[in-house]
């Protein structure tokens, strides 16, 4: 991984990461709302994992990392669950896709202290 593409997999692996965090914590309100204000809660679930899915897209696409497409996998699968009216089951292909996502910031990172581009971090 180059100098650029190791600098904007770090700025996406932070960004991708703290969406997928909210979403987390935004499934588990979820689950403490009456019916009535459930439908309007898994619209915005919805339409937050498809921002993170154009942010992982992109990131896919300017990084070359293949690793990218497996947190994609992972956020279409989530996205199935919500949309089956499973969102509990969603939140475990939400956390693979942070799992992923935390891989890749980790390397980017490496590869940033490498080049001397980040001190003593």
């Amino acid at each position: 991984m180059n100098k650029q593409k190791a600098i904007i997999a770090f700025s996406q692996s932070e960004k991708i990461k703290a969406g997928l965090i909210w979403i987390s914590q935004t499934l588990e309100v979820y689950n403490s709302l009456p019916g009535t204000n459930r439908e309007g809660a898994e619209l915005v679930i919805k339409a937050i994992v498809g921002m993170i899915a154009h942010e992982v897209h992109l990131a896919s696409r300017m990084t070359e990392d293949s690793t990218w497409k497996e947190v994609e996998k992972h956020l279409d699968m989530g996205m199935v669950m919500i949309n089956s009216q499973m969102l509990q089951e969603s939140g475990f292909h939400l956390t693979r896709a942070l799992s992923q996502v935390t891989s890749i910031g980790q390397r980017s990172l490496t590869v940033l202290k490498e080049e001397g581009l980040l001190g003593d971090i």
